[in-house]
């Protein structure tokens, strides 16, 4: 069995903001992993209104993470956060599957 990946509090909280300033139904943050990128495999981190039927559902301060099936063995384990740094605030995922990942962290090979 497959471990999901844990989301932050900070990461919940900023996903709350998000839906707080946005007119209209929540959103859900969709982290799914696609081939391409510099190493690899690259994260494809998105809002999206829907939920497939398929879709693991992580959820946390009345908000939404979801991970499709083929994605998830990716990103067993993983941690999902939110940071602000210098150079921009963004969601991160610290994954321990990757045994490299390019500097913007993107991108990352198995």
């Amino acid at each position: 069995m497959l471990l999901p990946p844990t989301v932050t509090p900070r990461a919940f909280a900023r996903l709350a903001e998000i839906n707080a300033a946005h007119e209209g139904a929540p959103r859900a943050l969709r982290i799914a992993v696609e081939g391409g990128g510099c190493s690899g495999f690259q994260y494809d981190i998105r809002l999206e209104e829907t939920t497939a039927g398929d879709d693991i559902v992580l959820e946390g301060a009345g908000q939404k993470v979801l991970i499709d099936p083929v994605s998830l063995p990716f990103l067993e384990n993983a941690t999902i956060d939110f940071t602000e740094e210098l150079i921009g605030a963004r969601f991160v995922i610290d994954n321990p599957n990757a045994t490299s990942s390019c500097g913007c962290g993107i991108s990352f090979s198995i």
